[in-house]
């Protein structure tokens, strides 16, 4: 066993040449990224819940949606903000992590990267949906019922709009958490457990999208993925990431390149 006294210096080597010390200055600079991806990890869920479930489907549900919207502007401007920023801390824990995760995973990170970017826009797409539903309203409520039929058609198209964007976003979210917790069990980043939990939430939240896809919605099932994340966040930001087994990730991709 070797043991790394606190006068020690370690460097990691990663792709390319690109080196990261840690000794008595930088040594906790692994549990830093670590904790700020916790502390995304938590932002990510508590803005989507007040955004998304709290400020926009109370008022995209009820029948009278354009009125409402008309109505509550500034909520539901508020609320798709709050959406983005949620689509802002996802793509944000994926530039962390990608410098870590590359050194043995360079493709399924690369790949992680690219689905998070493609979720982050599905997301602006929904948004922008419902702050075009937030106009027809004012226009609706400005212009009177005579022309109501046109922009209740409009009104669906638009919140059918938001529908499917949403959906896109769940299916890059989950293909994005399966090379996530992939790469977190194989490097053992994280406790596997939490690695298996989020692995077994993405196939539920999966399987949840696609039923809603085809008509036969089965509820929220979104909850395991849910908990999975917060209390991974939680850990992560006790614990961070540790610098030991980042630099196990480094070695074995150096082992692997030489044999």
């Amino acid at each position: 066993m070797t043991r790394i006294s606190a006068h020690t210096k370690v460097e990691v080597e990663f792709d390319k040449g690109v080196g990261i010390e840690f000794g008595d200055n930088k040594m906790n600079s692994y549990k830093k990224i670590g904790r700020i991806v916790g502390a995304l990890f938590l932002t990510s869920n508590v803005v989507f819940i007040l955004g998304a479930i709290v400020f926009i489907e109370p008022f995209l549900s009820d029948p009278e949606y354009l009125t409402l919207l008309h109505e509550s502007r500034t909520m539901l401007v508020l609320g798709v903000l709050l959406e983005i920023l949620n689509a802002v801390a996802y793509l944000g824990i994926a530039v962390l992590v990608f410098p870590i995760l590359r050194a043995r995973f360079e493709s399924l990170a690369l790949g992680y990267v690219g689905f998070r970017v493609i979720e982050f826009v599905m997301q602006i797409l929904a948004g922008l949906s419902v702050l075009a539903l937030v106009t027809l309203g004012e226009e609706y409520v400005n212009t009177g019922t005579l022309t109501a039929p046109a922009f209740q058609a409009l009104g669906s198209l638009l919140h059918t709009s938001r529908y499917w964007a949403f959906q896109m976003v769940s299916i890059t979210f989950v293909l994005g958490a399966l090379l996530f917790y992939t790469m977190s069990y194989r490097s053992k980043l994280i406790p596997r457990f939490i690695s298996i939990w989020g692995l077994l939430g993405a196939v539920v939240v999966l399987i949840n999208a696609l039923m809603e896809m085809f008509g036969f919605p089965p509820g929220n099932l979104g909850v395991v993925m849910l908990l999975n994340e917060l209390f991974l966040g939680v850990w992560l930001i006790v614990k961070g990431f540790s610098p030991s087994d980042v630099a196990s990730l480094s070695s074995k991709s150096d082992y692997l390149r030489q044999t």
